[in-house]
């Protein structure tokens, strides 16, 4: 795990990115700064009316996530390995996908504003899943915020994931395909991905898993 000491694992809804930087971090011995996106108070609003409440949701959720950038500015990652369950970046995706032309205007601003102060991983991980599978596991979770979320939004915000991360070049990325693996009840799983974190280098590489045959909850 040497000069990654600062890794971030992203993907849509549903995908298991949390679970996945949880396992990481425990079985590394890092930290895991996760973002919370239960403790938005506009989110289960925002699902029910989406034009009404983007834009609160939106700006609630990048201030929260440049506090959780400001934690891990705070921590010597020369000393310790920090696993993260979001990029700061992937921020847009949300809301060019959610917010009018006029609130994006003003979106911008704030988060070119607050862009200057986040710091880059080393390595960025992104999780992939078709979107039937992604709305399996959000249904198999049941979290009520959640059930509102119906199959085109989900299928969009997978695309738009999918897009951001095709032309990502910040860092070096690295792409799974999670659609058939359960890094969460399967330890072979975890233990493959592990070894391809570790194997990585420089640029993009793209992993797919033969897979276990199991879904990720």
């Amino acid at each position: 795990m040497s000069q990654k000491n600062y890794i971030v694992v992203e993907g849509p809804l549903g995908v298991g990115k949390t679970s996945f930087a949880m396992l990481l971090a425990e079985k590394i011995h890092g930290k895991a700064i996760l973002e919370e996106t239960e403790g938005n108070p506009f989110l289960s609003s925002f699902y029910k009316d989406p034009k009404k409440f983007a834009f609160q949701t939106q700006l609630f959720f990048i201030l929260r996530r440049f506090q959780k950038q400001e934690e891990i500015n705070q921590i010597d990652i020369f000393r310790r390995v920090v696993i993260s369950d979001f990029l700061f970046d992937k921020d847009k995706i949300f809301a060019r996908l959610n917010l009018d032309d006029r609130e994006f205007i003003l979106y911008e601003q704030i988060f070119h504003l607050l862009k200057v102060r986040i710091l880059k991983p080393n390595l960025v991980i992104f999780l992939q899943a078709r979107t039937d599978i992604l709305k399996e596991r959000i249904k198999r979770r049941n979290r009520d915020y959640e059930k509102p979320i119906n199959m085109k939004y989900l299928d969009q915000i997978n695309q738009a994931f999918n897009e951001f991360f095709f032309h990502y070049t910040e860092t070096p990325l690295l792409v799974i395909d999670a659609s058939e693996i359960d890094f969460v009840n399967v330890p072979a799983d975890l233990d493959n991905l592990i070894v391809e974190i570790e194997k990585m280098e420089k640029g993009t590489k793209y992993y797919v898993p033969l897979g276990s045959k199991h879904e990720v909850r």
